[in-house]
């Protein structure tokens, strides 16, 4: 799996389990999906993306977004 990959089914994972969350305790959880989205959309425009650096320092391959 690539670090493109990764990243997407981490954010996706935590997008999902941060709704199913809001819906079983408390709706302050959809901040962490707002936080998610946010920085998916900042890491489309400039490539920084803190979950990348982690995954390459962990030696997953790099793919073609996060060199």
């Amino acid at each position: 799996m690539s670090i493109d990959r990764a990243v997407l089914a981490f954010a996706g994972t935590v997008i999902l389990l941060s709704l199913a969350l809001s819906q079983w305790h408390s709706s302050y959880w959809l901040l962490l999906t707002a936080f998610v989205g946010a920085n998916l959309l900042q890491s489309a425009f400039t490539g920084f993306c803190p979950l990348a650096i982690i995954l390459k320092r962990f030696g997953v391959r790099p793919g073609c977004a996060f060199e």
